[in-house]
Parts: C-alpha cells; sequence; structure tokens
C-alpha cells in the first residue's frame, strides 16, 4: 500500500487505509487497557503548531507521542516567527530539518496547504476552517465499535454498514465536512440537517457525490430537525459558533434555536439511538444536560478515541 503523506482532509485516505488505520487503533487501545509498552516511535519528535486554543488535539497528540515513544513539542503561533512575518513556507522548511512531523490546528485551510507544499515530512491537520480529518477517524471509529462492535471489514459488509442512518443537526461547518467525506468514502449513510445558507461547503458537497458513487454510500441535506432526526441510529451535533465566528454568535443563536439537539428530538430517533458531540459542548445551546449526559451519549468515548485513533495515525505517517 502507498503511504500517504500528508493528512490534510479526510478524502486523502481511502476505504482501504480507513481499515487499516482503525485495525491499528484498536491494537492499540488494548495495549493502553492491558498496560502494555509499546514504544515504536522511540526518537521520533512532533512538533504541534497551534494557531487556535485546545484541549483534546494538543493532549491527545502530546501524550499519544509519549505512549509511542517519541516527543511533541508545543508551539504558539504567538510566540513563532510567523507572527513576526515569517511564511509558513519558510517556516516548513526549517521544521523539516529538526522534527519528524508537524501537526497544526491552523486559523486557515491555506495555511495547513502551504506548509505541507514546503515540507519534506508529514503534515497533520489537526484542525483548520474546512475540515477536522483526526476527529472524524475518531468518529468513525466510535461508531464502529458501539454499533457494530468490531474493526474487522467483513463484518463490516454483514451488519451493512449503509443501514446506520446518522443524523447531523446543526452548522454546515469543518466538523461535518470531513463527517460528510468520512461517511462517503465507507459507504455509510449521513443525513446533514441545517438552517438554509448554512450548508456543508459546496466542493465538500460534489466530492461526497463522487466518493459515494464509487462506495454506494449516500447523503442527503435536509432542513428540518423533526424530519431528520427521524428513525436515526445516531444523533450528532456541535456548536453553532465555531472559532472565528464569535462575531456572529448572537444571530447564530437565534437562527439555530430550533435545531438543538434535546429529548424532544431525540425521541423522534431510535430508542437505542447514540448522541455525539466533538466538544467544546455550549450546554444549553445545540444540546441539552438531559440529552448530553444520557446512558445513550458516547461523546466521551469520542474524546478518549481520538488519542488510539491519532496514534494509528501518527505510527501511519511517522514510523
Amino acid at each position: 500500500m502507498k503511504k500517504i503523506k500528508d493528512l490534510i482532509s479526510i478524502a486523502d485516505l481511502n476505504k482501504q487505509e480507513f481499515i487499516k488505520l482503525f485495525s491499528m487503533a484498536e491494537i492499540l487501545k488494548n495495549k493502553v487497557k492491558k498496560g502494555v509498552r509499546y514504544q515504536p516511535l522511540a526518537g521520533k519528535t512532533l512538533a504541534m503548531i497551534f494557531q487556535k486554543p485546545s484541549t483534546r488535539t494538543r493532549t491527545s497528540f502530546e501524550v499519544g507521542m509519549t505512549q509511542l515513544g517519541g516527543h511533541a513539542i508545543f508551539l504558539n503561533s504567538q510566540e513563532m516567527q510567523v507572527k513576526r512575518g515569517e511564511t509558513f513556507a519558510d517556516t516548513a522548511r526549517v521544521l523539516s530539518r529538526y522534527v519528524d512531523g508537524v501537526m497544526v490546528r491552523a486559523n486557515t485551510h491555506q495555511d495547513i496547504l502551504e506548509l505541507a507544499k514546503h515540507s519534506t515530512i508529514p503534515i497533520i491537520n489537526g484542525l483548520s476552517d474546512m475540515e477536522h480529518p483526526c476527529q472524524i477517524l475518531a468518529d468513525i471509529f466510535t461508531i464502529l465499535e458501539n454499533k457494530v462492535k468490531s474493526m474487522d471489514p467483513a463484518k463490516w459488509q454483514k451488519y451493512g454498514l449503509n443501514r446506520i442512518k446518522i443524523t447531523y443537526v446543526g452548522d454546515g461547518n469543518n466538523v461535518v465536512n470531513s463527517l460528510m467525506l468520512a461517511t462517503s468514502i465507507m459507504g455509510m449513510n449521513i443525513t446533514v440537517c441545517t438552517p438554509r445558507g448554512y450548508e456543508p461547503h459546496p466542493w465538500i458537497l460534489d466530492k461526497s457525490k463522487q466518493l459515494c458513487r464509487k462506495s454506494g454510500g449516500k447523503f442527503q441535506i435536509l432542513h428540518n430537525p423533526d424530519e431528520a432526526a427521524a428513525e436515526s441510529d445516531i444523533l450528532y451535533t456541535d456548536v453553532w459558533t465555531s472559532m472565528g465566528k464569535e462575531k456572529e454568535e448572537n444571530a447564530r443563536i437565534k437562527i439555530f434555536k430550533g435545531y438543538q439537539l434535546n429529548q424532544k428530538l431525540v425521541s423522534l430517533a431510535k430508542p437505542d439511538v447514540l448522541i455525539m458531540h466533538d466538544l467544546p459542548a455550549h450546554r444549553g445551546e445545540e444540546i441539552t444536560d438531559e440529552v448530553m449526559d444520557s446512558p445513550n451519549s458516547i461523546v466521551f468515548d469520542q474524546a478518549e478515541n481520538r488519542l488510539h485513533v491519532q496514534k494509528a495515525v501518527l505510527m501511519y505517517l511517522i514510523k
């Protein structure tokens, strides 16, 4: 299998690479549970550039590198020379001579593309305004873990992945962009429900159509939350106001008011529906406490699986 250089978009991966990563993540997760020391990245260093705040991304990548025997360096963009005008191209050229990979949490997708263009080491998108691929890899892993209870593709086929109705309710942001691409690659079934004018990026819609033609997956865009939630196996939401959109917050709260993941909406889904949120959650806005803390919630499973799946990504790209 040809090794990918970077993970910038979820579409940089094909289904076979999903299978490889999920299989490795399952192995790594089991090693942690058993207390087995496994350090294939000993002597390797990951630089982590942050233009945006982070809890899960920083912690999971830093802990992941440590558990794999490597080292992670935190680079706050406010303390780097890029703040004083150094280009991302020059930053990429320098870091390529120091470290074995770069994870970047960027203001714009273009910044990540610029780093990748001029680097000779793997670049990992830890979040951009366009996509959040590491989050969504962990999310798909979590769905398979909870619904199919296996990372064996033969069992996926027997179960029928397109039978799992995944419904995302909320803003058509970077998270749903990557979620649409991932489910389209995997041949899964997703409904995206947003207010009009807040749908996923047009490129994402076009790319997802192409991927679905190959995989047998399907998606639909709806604007009525009750219609979208009906008979869902998964209900997923995210904040209504992403980082960088703070000036729109008051307007968005009014526009998205009817898109809250609350018990009324959950009651329209299947009785065993699973609740997902990529965190951080604005409790009382896009999701209620009652739903977030319910027995159906796998929100914190998602958060944990960031660690295991990202370790698999690090091994795949850096080892």
